[in-house]
């Protein structure tokens, strides 16, 4: 009896132990699935935190992008000094991250981001009080501060000191530049119309224009168009060549202002890579690519001249290329192949153009893919490929020419 008794407290004991020890193990086990739960919440709350923040930065990233966009047109309008400023705003109002997700249509980080210079060192030449003679400079323009510093207003510096007796004054012909300018640098460039609604305004009575376009193209004829309209405005009103003169009739057509142009860019090209001479550049294996922007207007055939105005001074090692590949001999795929034909196994890449901006810095000696520097790299037949980037307007032989154009217009009926 004793021996049942005591088994049946064993048999007892042992189930309160077995009840004991699997309530522990239920409740250790329970309270891990809870710290897993609250562990996978917490992590759930952090994604979804940084989903929303992801799309907050994207949000105020779009609306700025928006604001470039809005102010990169052509037009001018009775808002644009309102957005120029507003998008600037915004801009700065970003943080890092969401500048870097700037994207639109023609937005990027770069517009506000890139620094290309000090904007100070500018002068817009938008002043009043003009007199009666006015030297009004009408260039394209450039958003890239240092080329617009060197290029555009060492031209009209030259211009100012060659002719003190006229006030000169500057216009752009590009609105997108003239608001990309003022947005981001609070610097105030006229356009064409604006800079001969204040010569009106100021009395002006003899306006001379001087466009430091390279050629009677599409920009030089639509400037011709909007002075006619102010043509009886002034008692006189003439209008200067551009830097390459007249266009000529074919291919075949060359004059004085063009194989002027063609030597002093070549002579700062081989200096400025080292050279004494051409033919000692050649001997190198050398070869030197100008790249021009290129155009349908039919004032293109003046990039075909240029080339028979440097086969014609004996520059066998000088070629003519577009950034548009017009004309057609003229694009990247041409002239790399003529310039592979011709045997050169060193290429230096050099704008022909008044100002070193966008495409100078991008299409010519960009890092992307289609880059004139990328381009001749990736064909594989060269060993090396450089870029000089500098306009023309910064050679000193260039703003002679400028200046020499603008003295023909003076004189012109005296």
């Amino acid at each position: 009896m004793k021996k049942r008794t005591a088994a049946i407290v064993l048999s007892a004991m042992m189930a309160a132990a077995c009840v004991t020890g699997c309530g522990a193990k239920e409740a250790a086990s329970t309270e891990t699935k809870t710290e897993a739960a609250a562990q996978t919440e917490e992590s759930r709350k952090e994604e979804t935190t940084a989903e929303e923040t992801k799309d907050a930065d994207k949000e105020a990233a779009d609306e700025v992008a928006a604001m470039i966009d809005a102010i990169y047109v052509q037009t001018r309008t009775e808002k644009t000094d309102e957005q120029c400023e507003q998008a600037k705003k915004g801009w700065d109002a970003l943080t890092d991250a969401q500048k870097e997700m700037v994207e639109g249509e023609e937005a990027d980080p770069d517009y506000f981001g890139r620094d290309t210079g000090d904007a100070s060192k500018d002068d817009p030449r938008n002043q009043d009080e003009i007199g009666e003679n006015e030297l009004l400079v009408v260039s394209f323009g450039t958003s890239f501060n240092d080329s617009r510093v060197d290029d555009i207003k060492g031209i009209e510096d030259a211009l100012q000191e060659a002719y003190p007796d006229w006030s000169v004054r500057r216009a752009f012909t590009a609105q997108i530049i003239i608001n990309h300018v003022q947005a981001r640098d609070g610097e105030k460039i006229d356009n064409v119309e604006q800079a001969l609604d204040r010569a009106v305004a100021n009395n002006v009575k003899n306006l001379l224009i001087q466009p430091t376009h390279l050629m009677h193209g599409a920009e030089y004829d639509e400037l011709m168009e909007t002075v006619e309209q102010y043509r009886d405005k002034f008692e006189t009103v003439r209008v200067a060549e551009p830097l390459l003169g007249e266009v000529g009739e074919d291919a075949s057509s060359i004059n004085e202002d063009k194989k002027y142009v063609a030597e002093a860019v070549t002579a700062e090209a081989v200096k400025t890579a080292g050279y004494e001479t051409l033919d000692e550049a050649e001997a190198d294996g050398v070869a030197f690519v100008f790249m021009g922007h290129g155009t349908s207007h039919t004032a293109k055939v003046s990039y075909s001249q240029m080339q028979t105005q440097m086969n014609t001074l004996g520059y066998k090692n000088v070629f003519i290329g577009t950034v548009e590949g017009e004309p057609e001999e003229t694009s990247c795929e041409a002239v790399i192949e003529a310039v592979s034909a011709a045997g050169y196994k060193k290429v230096i890449l050099r704008p022909l153009m008044v100002v070193a901006g966008d495409h100078a810095n991008n299409d010519m000696a960009g890092e992307d893919e289609d880059s004139w520097m990328s381009m001749f790299n990736a064909s594989g037949k060269f060993d090396s490929v450089e870029a000089q980037i500098k306009g023309l307007g910064s050679i000193d032989a260039i703003k002679e020419l400028y200046v020499a154009h603008t003295k023909a217009a003076i004189n012109e009926n005296q």
